[in-house]
């Protein structure tokens, strides 16, 4: 997860407790449940307004609300759906009771401010071009791209005629349809089904666009996607938002130790420089962020 906005949630769930702010007029006036709360969170950080609340300048980071989501909502033994913008429930899905996660901390902080915060805010700028485009051409006022697909079936033609002659603007749309609106779906259903056969091609092609299209992996995370699905992961996946950070592998918990050794051992191997500050793990979906009263 984002650290910090591990931070400014831990923050601000003790602020909002003692100060009893969820009771105030305010409060109950603009966020109604969990999704407002959560969306509020991230303009926080992003700067962004949120309701009545005019926002600010933030940490200058143009980040969503995907991670406050998980840290407020997450569920244990189970996967959570999210649509967002604005943020919206779609569906819970159990984690199968065979599976675990193995996590590889890579030891390469992804930066979001200095002079990492322009590769960082790259992708978002790039979306709200391609929109900014799309709209110019039909007459429309979308307010993203989820809401420009979605707006018509021929929707995505016609964004790639429009956006044919600025290939960056393409390749940011290509990459955000196929992840949004073709690899989530089909890989939910699979997890639904328990089937992971199914699942391991739709993980490999989200690595892969994040690779070629969004750009935004590192050879580290690279090499650790590759080797865990080369030790026997059936899927596996840097997350975040990238230029470092860490990468999820589903394995069979019965063999989740020993593979978990073989991944860590080919990745000091490989990147020797990165022992010290890389950290490896197994988990299972965990609970929501919570107070705890002595």
């Amino acid at each position: 997860m984002s650290s910090s906005s591990a931070l400014m949630i831990a923050c601000f769930l003790a602020i909002a407790h003692a100060n009893q702010l969820f009771h105030r007029p305010e409060y109950a006036a603009n966020i109604h449940n969990y999704e407002d709360l959560v969306a509020y969170l991230a303009t926080i950080e992003n700067g962004q307004s949120f309701a009545s609340f005019a926002g600010d300048k933030g940490v200058g980071t143009f980040g969503g609300s995907e991670d406050h989501t998980a840290i407020l909502t997450c569920q244990p033994r189970h996967l959570r759906q999210y649509s967002y913008c604005p943020v919206r429930f779609e569906q819970t899905i159990p984690l199968p009771t065979a599976y675990t996660f193995a996590i590889a901390a890579s030891g390469v902080s992804a930066e979001k401010t200095g002079p990492e915060m322009d590769p960082y805010n790259r992708a978002s700028l790039l979306a709200r071009a391609a929109v900014d485009q799309w709209n110019a051409a039909t007459g429309r006022s979308d307010p993203h791209l989820a809401a420009a697909i979605q707006s018509d079936p021929a929707a995505p033609d016609r964004l790639r005629a429009i956006l044919r002659d600025t290939p960056d603007l393409l390749r940011r749309f290509e990459q955000f349809h196929a992840e949004s609106n073709e690899i989530i779906p089909a890989a939910a259903d699979a997890l639904l089904r328990n089937d992971i056969p199914s699942l391991s091609p739709l993980v490999d092609r989200s690595q892969h666009l994040a690779q070629t299209l969004l750009s935004n992996q590192t050879p580290e995370t690279i090499h650790l996607a590759r080797s865990a699905r080369r030790l026997g992961s059936p899927a596996a996946s840097a997350f975040g938002a990238g230029f470092g950070g860490s990468v999820w592998a589903l394995i069979q918990t019965q063999s989740a130790p020993h593979f978990l050794a073989a991944w860590q051992a080919d990745y000091h191997a490989t990147f020797p420089t990165r022992r010290d500050a890389s950290t490896f793990f197994l988990t299972r979906p965990g609970p929501a962020a919570a107070r705890l009263f002595a």
